[in-house]
């Protein structure tokens, strides 16, 4: 089946993914507020449109000591006091799941506009401190994987299982790293967009690019940094009763066409295991692919002009590659070397630098995700706009690939 009525994206704010927030004497909460009224204004809307309320947030407990976050929201912006309001947790696409969540309320017509928010602070603790943090979004003390690290290990593991069935070159890891740097420089929000290398940073170079697990090199590895996201999503009608207040058209709102959703569990050798002999290394990440196709009314990649993919390290993104069908299974590498995952190819992907360059404040990423999508198919994406796109699908995956989302997102009524 098609989504008969979409809900459309009024539009959204994101803030400043550079920024530490602690070292200005600011915290979660700053954040919360600071998407939620940026959203507000960027949308010409009151507070007193808002009927519901979702917050995505992976490790608020374990960053801040902080949870509650649904009531956050009107502790720090008063003018939602009263407003219902949710919290959802789905490790790196939490807030994704903050926006099926929206859509269901929408297309059950309990409410008519919604604001979805992903938060997350990683800057106030050290680095080696919030790395453990991460560590809860795997099965805890079953992951039989010998590591410091455990995300750039379980990735590293990936690549060693793309190297076995079909055979890797880590050049192409090393392009997509390169490439998503590149494509920050002309975000304005990125973390790394003042970032600098040199001629070794996207080579194996020991010194300039080191190992920081088996398969993982420093360059492939996803940026978790501080921020917040939030889009304000409303059902057809109000959308219809919002662009004629402000002169405009429906046709001109970005709208969700298609979402797809799945989970797995969370042990990464167990989704590999299960995978022996299939198509895919994910297939339920390739079926969430397909889902998201199908409810747009689209036969697949063909139709979309531009992905913003989950990058939390080179592996994650090659996996994408072939799981999108802009190669066959195993050949992503193909995509990496002709250039049509890059700006002006065919279908280039993360044009905001991803998370390797726009950077991951974890439960912020599936927001962010669907407000650069809606940009691009507006034309209001700037200096990283994809000329023509009508179409854009987004892939959001929380842990090793066991939460997986992703939506398709147009133009037009």
């Amino acid at each position: 089946m098609t989504t008969s009525d979409p809900t459309y994206i009024l539009g959204g704010f994101q803030t400043d993914f550079a920024k530490a927030w602690s070292r200005q004497g600011q915290d979660i909460s700053d954040m919360t507020r600071d998407a939620t009224l940026g959203a507000l204004a960027a949308c010409s809307l009151d507070a007193s449109a808002i009927e519901s309320i979702h917050v995505g947030n992976a490790f608020g407990e374990l960053q801040r000591q902080q949870a509650h976050l649904g009531s956050m929201v009107a502790q720090v912006v008063p003018a939602l006091w009263g407003v219902p309001a949710m919290r959802h947790e789905g490790a790196c696409a939490s807030s994704s799941l903050g926006v099926l969540t929206a859509m269901a309320e929408i297309e059950a017509g309990r409410y008519d506009c919604v604001l979805v928010l992903g938060v997350e602070e990683f800057k106030n603790l050290p680095g080696d401190v919030a790395s453990q943090n991460q560590n809860a979004a795997a099965w805890q003390g079953h992951e039989d994987i010998d590591c410091k690290f455990m995300w750039p290990a379980a990735f590293g593991l990936v690549a060693q299982e793309y190297e076995r069935r079909y055979g890797l070159d880590r050049k192409h890891l090393n392009r997509i790293a390169e490439l998503n740097y590149g494509n920050a420089k002309r975000n304005p929000l990125a973390q790394t967009r003042k970032w600098q290398f040199d001629a070794l940073s996207f080579t194996d170079d020991d010194e300039a690019n080191p190992v920081i697990e088996p398969g993982t090199r420093r360059q492939d590895c996803g940026q978790i940094t501080d921020g917040a996201c939030a889009v304000l999503l409303a059902s057809a009608r109000f959308a219809q009763a919002h662009t004629q207040r402000l002169g405009t058209s429906l046709a001109a709102l970005p709208r969700i066409a298609g979402w797809g959703h799945h989970n797995a569990g969370l042990k990464l050798k167990d989704k590999l295991a299960r995978s022996q002999g299939a198509t895919y290394v994910f297939p339920h990440v390739r079926q969430t692919i397909e889902d998201a196709w199908r409810r747009a009314g689209v036969s697949g990649i063909d139709a979309i002009q531009g992905v913003e993919t989950h990058d939390c390290f080179t592996t994650t993104e090659y996996m994408a590659i072939d799981h999108l069908g802009l190669t066959a299974p195993g050949q992503s590498w193909q995509a990496v070397e002709d250039g049509r995952i890059e700006r002006g190819g065919l279908c280039p992907v993360n044009m905001s630098g991803g998370l390797i360059g726009c950077g991951h404040p974890v439960g912020a990423t599936g927001t962010r995700m669907l407000f650069d999508a809606a940009k691009q198919v507006t034309g209001k994406a700037g200096e990283c706009q994809i000329e023509g796109a009508q179409r854009i699908q987004t892939l959001n995956i929380g842990g090793s690939c066991a939460t997986v989302v992703s939506f398709v997102v147009a133009r037009g009524d």
